[in-house]
Order: C-alpha cells, then structure tokens, then sequence
C-alpha cells in the first residue's frame, strides 16, 4: 500500500511535506516499539515505525535502518530539529492521536504486515 494510501487511511497529520518522493513509496512492512536498539535490529528495510518516542535519535534510527517513515502515537510531537533532520534524511513523519495499538491494528488490517508476517 503507498505511503500516502496509508495516510489518508489512518488521517495521519503529515509533518515533513517536503518529503514528497516517499508518498508513493510502497510500504508493505511496519513495526511498533519504543525501545530504538530493538528497532535498529528488527525493523524492515522501506518500512514504517510506529512510536510514542520523539527525540533526534529516532531519526537517526530510522534513517540507520533505512525506514521510509515513521508515525508518532498519541498526538506527540518532535521539535523542530527533529523535523529538520527528517527532512535531511529523506524520512515521512506523520502524526496520529490514536494509541500505538489502535494504528498497528489498523495497518496490519490494511496489509502492511510485522518482519514475521
């Protein structure tokens, strides 16, 4: 399912516009967790992260594991610099007030599938 298919679906706030080459990016694998070493391990190549955490280093996580966006649960934010660096990096940032569970559930609903799926 393309990245924007996926937004539009779940009515993602889109953080980073000027990342406008991955909305048709196909993403068939997600992941969800809050611990940054477990997703630096597991997540799928072209993927989308769900997490509550919003600091720098999920950017440089995401960007390590070569993600193709990440969505941030329960209405939270990064600053600014966090922003800037997903946009350096090439990374989609959405935002949802819906919990981690609820957005997993529905992607995995629409297709996008975990590593093990």
């Amino acid at each position: 399912m393309k990245l924007e298919d996926i937004a539009r679906e779940l009515g993602l706030a889109e953080l980073t516009p000027e990342v406008s080459g991955n909305v048709e990016a196909e993403i068939e694998r997600g992941y969800a967790s809050d611990l940054l070493s477990d997703v630096l391990a597991n997540a799928p190549e072209g993927g989308v992260l769900v997490t509550l955490q919003v600091h720098l280093n999920v950017i440089a996580v995401a960007s390590h594991a070569e993600l193709a966006a990440v969505i941030f649960a329960g209405s939270r934010r990064p600053d600014d610099d966090v922003r800037a660096k997903a946009i350096a990096e090439g990374i989609s940032l959405y935002v949802s007030p819906a919990d981690t569970f609820d957005i997993v559930g529905r992607l995995y609903a629409m297709g996008v599938k975990g590593n093990h799926a």
